[in-house]
This record gives structure tokens, sequence and C-alpha cells, in this order.
């Protein structure tokens, strides 16, 4: 059992005062859409001018849009631990990526994560395409919570053979249920949209709770033959992104379509969000995303690495059509939802997200966050970290390849312990550590407290096992 530490958000039975609008939609069906490798600004409502996303858009237009939303990590595996249990991803046993291979294990079983909560308060749950949690009987979907999954357990496949992408042998990873299934040619994106629309219609009698893990766009991108046409003029990389984000978003729009067909969409509430920055590895031709005027990518802890495109959609319910600028993270979903649903958290579970349901619906709201903490990498010497206070924010170990037109590489001393003001410099482009030797001492030693605090979790937590 996790202690419970003094940075830790501990929840008992929620009680609410008053009588807040979504108190008004009883147990609202709630629907996560998690793309993946998405840039922080590639959405029009995010300044993209030469993507097209009007069903991103449309969310945006019907919901609440977040400026300062950070994801619980720049890796993938790492930020849907931090999803799917509120947790620091390195306090859930997932400080990095998780194999891919089958029969290897991944966050541990005795998290409780999202599906779990909601299914204790009668709801049918359901994944859709990708998990990269776990790649064991004990470690996937139906085993964590959901009673109904189809897709891939690593990282990512091809489209169209449902291969494993990386290194050989070759890896068929195809799964419905935990049972192997083949769809030798038929395109991923057609066979996710086909499972959404079919649990949707079989949980319409509700509640129901929809992880759809939209493995886009993330390589091999393969997006449709009209989006490719429609993209032909973009530069390389550019175009092949750009491709993956509107087929992305057209499986979006049918979804939403599909929702309002079956008269659903006012009782359900839809959570977009990408998992962290743009991918510029080499299999994704070193870039092709944008993060805008922010430093760094997938796989960094500058703003480019963790702040992502997040929309909160409830038509009818929750404000429409508005912005939210206060510091959010990913792991915030957990207990937001659960407010939102009205699902009764067990006594005494400890999680490191608040809920931001005051910050929905009001946007001079604070933050619930006073400050933050991300690690990514299980060895805490090694691992690149982050402390964030307000608008302060100290890297450990810090380290990208990619960061905007102008900006000088990165200092070994920079790399060391970087120091930015978010307010005076949001693009992290000056290391002023020097500047404030008080600030970095207090962070360092919250940082020293965090560290502290999660090794304990783990530690208690094995000895339980």
């Amino acid at each position: 059992m996790k202690s419970h530490s003094p940075f830790l958000v501990v929840f008992g039975l929620m009680l609410r005062i008053g009588d807040p609008a979504w108190a008004a939609v009883e147990k609202p069906n709630v629907i996560i859409v998690y793309t993946d490798d998405q840039g922080s600004v590639d959405v029009n409502c995010y300044g993209s001018h030469d993507l097209v996303t009007p069903n991103m858009d449309r969310l945006a237009a019907t919901g609440v849009r977040f400026t300062q939303m950070l994801a619980p990590s720049a890796i993938c595996s790492s930020s849907r631990a931090g999803l799917m249990t509120g947790c620091f991803p390195a306090r859930a046993g997932v400080p990095s990526n998780v194999s891919s291979e089958h029969g290897h294990a991944g966050m541990p079983t005795g998290e409780l994560t999202i599906a779990e909560l909601l299914k204790s308060n009668g709801y049918r749950t359901g994944h859709v395409g990708k998990w990269h949690l776990g790649y064991t009987e004990e470690t996937m979907p139906n085993a964590q919570g959901f009673d109904h999954s189809f897709g891939h357990m690593g990282g990512c496949i091809d489209n169209y053979s449902h291969f494993f992408y990386w290194q050989g042998p070759n890896r068929h990873d195809l799964w419905e249920d935990g049972t192997e299934v083949w769809h030798d040619g038929e395109y991923f994106g057609d066979l996710m949209l086909d499972q959404v629309k079919r649990f949707v219609d079989s949980s319409k009698d509700g509640p129901f709770f929809l992880y759809w893990a939209i493995n886009w766009p993330h390589y091999p991108l393969q997006g449709t033959s009209k989006w490719r046409e429609r993209y032909r003029d973009l530069p390389s990389p550019r175009d092949k992104y750009a491709t993956s984000v509107s087929t992305t978003d057209e499986l979006i729009g049918q979804l939403l379509d599909h929702l309002e067909a079956a008269g659903l969409r006012e009782k359900t509430l839809v959570i977009f969000q990408s998992d962290h920055g743009h991918s510029v590895e080499e299999r994704t031709f070193f870039g092709g995303g944008s993060a805008g005027p922010y430093r760094g990518h997938k796989g960094t802890l500058f703003e480019g690495g963790l702040r992502v495109p997040s929309i909160v959609s409830l038509p009818g319910t929750l404000p429409e059509g508005e912005v939210r600028e206060q510091l959010v993270t990913g792991c915030d979903w957990w207990p937001t939802i659960a407010e939102l649903t009205g699902t009764e958290i067990p006594e005494g579970h400890p999680i490191d997200g608040s809920s931001i349901v005051e910050v929905i619906e009001n946007a001079d709201a604070v933050s619930p966050h006073e400050r933050f903490y991300w690690q990514l990498g299980g060895n805490p010497d090694k691992a690149k970290w982050v402390v964030r206070e307000g608008a302060w924010k100290l890297l450990g170990n810090a380290s990208e390849s990619v960061r905007p037109e102008g900006v000088p590489e990165l200092t070994k001393e920079d790399r060391k312990l970087f120091l930015a003001n978010l307010a005076e410099d949001i693009g992290e482009t000056r290391n002023v550590a020097d500047a404030h030797p008080d600030i970095v001492q207090r962070l360092l030693d919250y940082r020293k407290e965090y560290v502290a605090d999660i090794q304990k979790s783990l530690a208690e937590e094995a000895a339980d096992k």
C-alpha cells in the first residue's frame, strides 16, 4: 500500500457543496481520445495554419481548451501510466517505456486504473488502440479493468500488416480481449473506428468509459490517400506528419458524428489530448511535428516535450468555446473524471494528480498545483527530471536535439541544471540558474523530497507483494 505522502493528494468520499451544472448529467459516459506524438501546437485552434483539423477544433468550440496542459511524461508508456493511475509515472512503476515484446510485464497490477475505478461505479469499460503498458496476461488491458480491449500491446505497429514496426524478428501484434486476431491488409484506422462504434452501440444504455488510444501521428506515418493528396505540396517530413494528423482528425469527427446520431453527445464527456510532444526520431524522418514557440520535443522535459493539445467537452453542461491558461497535468484527469462521474475513490487512496473541475468551470480559478514533479528514467541520479513551482522550472540532466531558430545549443552546464522563468521566457531560451541560486536550491530541496518519497512508495509496494 502506498504511503500517505505530503506530496500526494489523498482522497476519501468526495463531497461537493452546491449544485454544479455538471451534476445534472447523472453518470455521464466518458471517452478519452489519446493521440500519440502530436506536437504542442499541431491543431488549428492551437495556432497551426498548414494543417486541417476541423474536428479537434469542433471539440474546442464545444468545450474547454487548455494552453498549459502538461503531459505526465515525455515518452509513451510513462505518459499512459500517469493518465491511467493519476500518479507520477515513476511512482506508478513506469518511469520509462516498457517492453513491446510479448511476455514482458509493464505497469504493476497493484495500481488502481481509471478503468477499475469507474467499473466500481457501474461503468462498462473499453480500450481501443495502443496499450504499451505491459504484454503479459496480468498486465494487458483486460486484467487492468477493461471489459473489452482491441489493439496492439507494443509501442507501434504497421497499420496494414499489424506487425511491430521496429526491430525483428517480425512480431504480429493485434489482440482482442487477450486473443491474437488477424486482419492482414485491413487499415488499422478503419478497424479501430469499427470497434469504437460497436462498443458505443453495445454500451449506449450506459454508463460507459472508452479509452481510445489512437496510435497517430506516431510513426509509421501512414495516413490515407485523401490526405496524402491534400498535403502533396508540403515539404518533407511535414507532409507525412500532416497526413497522419488529419487522418486522426477525421476519425475523431466520425466518433463525434456517431455519438450525435445515437443521441449520446450531450451525455458523453470527451477528453482529447496528446500523450506528449512530437517525435524527432529517425523513424519519423527526424521531425514533422511542431512545438511552436516552445523548446524541446518527445523524450525531453522542456515545454515542447510536455505541453500538449488538450480539450474537454460535455456540451450543454461544461463551458463551451472557452480557454484555460492554468497549469494542469495529465495526472489530473483521474480525479477529475472521478468527480465528474460521482465515483467514490477508495478511502485513503493516494495520487499525485488533483481534480481540475474548478478550473474547467471557472477561468479565474487557481491551478491546483503549487508545484509538480517529472522524472524520466528509473535511476534518480541519471534520470531527466523537472521541478515546477509557479513560473519557475528547474530541469536536471536536460537534453534536446531540436530547438526554435536562434536558440543556442545546451552547454555542459545547462545540461546539469537549467532554470527558466516561463512567465518571462516561454521558450526556455536562457538558463538563469546563476542569477537565482536561492530558487535553484529551493527546487533542488523539493526534488530531493520527491525522490525520497517515490522511492519509499516503491519499497513499500514491493514489500507488500
